[in-house]
């Protein structure tokens, strides 16, 4: 019997699976599923004294040779409006330093690109 996931399904398991390396790497998860008007972060997490936004991408259409297309401009605008929003109402993290992580997760590799993206001016 062949099991389909659907989108959600293979999302959530994604973000699972990049919580998991994140901590192996000694981050701690502060958030899931960050909403807001603009969009949604996967993943925020501590990392030292700083804060990483962290997108997943389960990467299953594609190899990992086309990693550049799995984040586009639109979405990299949203994601940090996102967090622009997480960060007026969590003022706690005010002072910390901010990065955007993208964890790329295909067939069991994964690939995490820390400060994969930043705001630009």
């Amino acid at each position: 019997m062949i099991r389909h996931h659907s989108t959600r399904a293979l999302g959530l398991e994604g973000e699972l699976s990049a919580a998991a390396a994140l901590q192996n790497k000694g981050m701690r998860i502060i958030a899931r599923n960050i909403r807001s008007a603009w969009g949604e972060i996967d993943l925020a997490a501590l990392d030292g004294d700083v804060l990483a936004f962290v997108e997943v991408k389960n990467w299953t259409a594609y190899g990992m040779e086309n990693l550049a297309y799995g984040i586009t401009e639109k979405k990299k605008r949203r994601i940090i409006e996102t967090a622009k929003y997480f960060l007026s109402i969590h003022r706690e993290y005010n002072y910390r330093s901010v990065r955007f992580d993208v964890v790329f997760l295909n067939n069991g590799e994964s690939i995490h690109l820390d400060s994969a993206f930043m705001e630009s001016p």
